[in-house]
């Protein structure tokens, strides 16, 4: 019975992560275009994106400190009424021609992501050790539906109201409400006694290699992958490439970010979690050369499915690591600093994208991520290496 208890709630966790990533990916789809609507100037076409992990940056912390006072559920079911007001917001900013109201919509929708963040944690919290690595990639698996549903929101609202996109957004209010509903049934067990201590001082915990690395990893695999998304809507239609086209690839590549969830646990389980990181770090490089191949359908299409195998592996990897560094009366400030700092990383990859963009083209963007995965395949392979050696000590 218990067991049956923890599957339902890991599949309820899985179909409110595919509900809240379907409104990300919808932004991370048109947020670009709909901000070159009304943009002043293409250099600032990007930020509604960056907008959005402002949004989650500024909030992690506030939502886990709350959420260690009230319980996962109240923060979750707060955090996707967020999600709805985030639409409406962002809907009457394009409907005015006010990028900065647009903006306040998705740094909305990025408060709305940061208590989302933590669905992966709670699965963590619902399940037992041995169930742990399967039922957090099993939550993130719920990115799958977003995969096909994203940009599908983004296209079909696109053209249903004018100016174009208002009708995507209110879509993602929809989502939104159907998410707040979804969670009033969610029941996470509260955390155990802590015998009123708070653990080690967060910066004792942060120094630690176990954690520096997963952090590094993770936030590697989520910077590279937002500078090379948020560019390609804009890239491809900047060579000749339809909308329908796009939406397809950020399909694709969403696919490519959650589809490997089912088994990435697994894969973890068995070959060990820093062997899985490395082999996200390699894929990402693949997707830097294939994205030197040219600016066709098919390279661009190869390049953004590799880019989000490779995010998956680091993600959940570092997510996996990261769990083994803390404590129960730790964990409200050491996830919090990590997906803070991750989503940092985020903001300023979706940033750098448009300027890059335009000052480097598609190519030349991807081609300086090169240095920086080198040096997470070092401090990988470095850790691998001391943690083997203390190992056999």
């Amino acid at each position: 019975m218990l067991q049956n208890s923890m599957h339902r709630q890991v599949l309820l966790l899985a179909t409110a992560q595919a509900l809240f990533q379907t409104n990300s990916v919808m932004v991370m789809t048109v947020g670009g275009l709909a901000g070159a609507l009304i943009a002043p100037s293409p250099e600032l076409a990007t930020l509604p994106i960056a907008a959005m992990f402002l949004g989650t940056a500024a909030t992690t912390i506030p939502a886990s400190t709350w959420m260690a006072r009230v319980g996962r559920r109240t923060g979750f079911v707060a955090g996707a009424g967020l999600g709805v007001l985030a639409g409406v917001l962002a809907a009457l900013g394009l409907f005015m021609g006010s990028l900065w109201l647009l903006s306040a919509g998705t740094f909305l929708v990025g408060a709305y992501q940061a208590f989302a963040q933590f669905y992966r944690f709670a699965a963590g919290e619902v399940a037992d050790e041995a169930f742990r690595p399967r039922a957090i990639s099993l939550v993130l698996a719920g990115g799958v539906v977003a995969a096909i549903l994203g940009p599908l929101v983004g296209r079909w609202g696109g053209p249903l109201l004018q100016p174009a996109y208002v009708g995507s957004f209110l879509l993602l209010s929809v989502v939104s409400l159907v998410a707040t509903g979804l969670l009033m049934a969610l029941k996470v067990p509260p955390p155990p006694a802590t015998a009123g201590h708070a653990g080690r001082p967060l910066l004792e915990i942060v120094r630690q290699p176990g954690y520096l690395v997963a952090l590094f990893g993770a936030a590697t695999g989520y910077g590279v992958m937002i500078m090379a998304m948020t560019a390609t809507p804009l890239a491809m239609v900047h060579h000749q490439h339809h909308l329908g086209d796009a939406t397809m690839v950020i399909q694709m590549h969403v696919l490519g970010m959650f589809v490997p969830s089912f088994f990435t646990g697994s894969l973890i389980a068995r070959f060990g979690v820093l062997r899985i990181m490395l082999s996200g770090v390699a894929l990402l490089g693949g997707h830097v050369l294939i994205s030197l191949t040219g600016t066709a359908f098919h390279s661009f299409a190869g390049a953004l499915v590799l880019l989000g195998i490779g995010w998956n592996f680091l993600y959940i990897g570092g997510t996996t690591l990261l769990t083994t560094t803390y404590t129960a009366a730790e964990k409200g400030k050491a996830q919090a600093t990590n997906d803070m700092t991750i989503f940092v990383v985020g903001l300023l990859g979706s940033l750098a994208a448009a300027p890059l963009l335009q000052l480097l083209g598609w190519q030349g963007l991807n081609l300086i991520l090169l240095p920086w995965l080198a040096v997470a395949a070092v401090a990988l392979s470095g850790f691998g290496i001391v943690r083997a050696r203390l190992a056999t000590r």
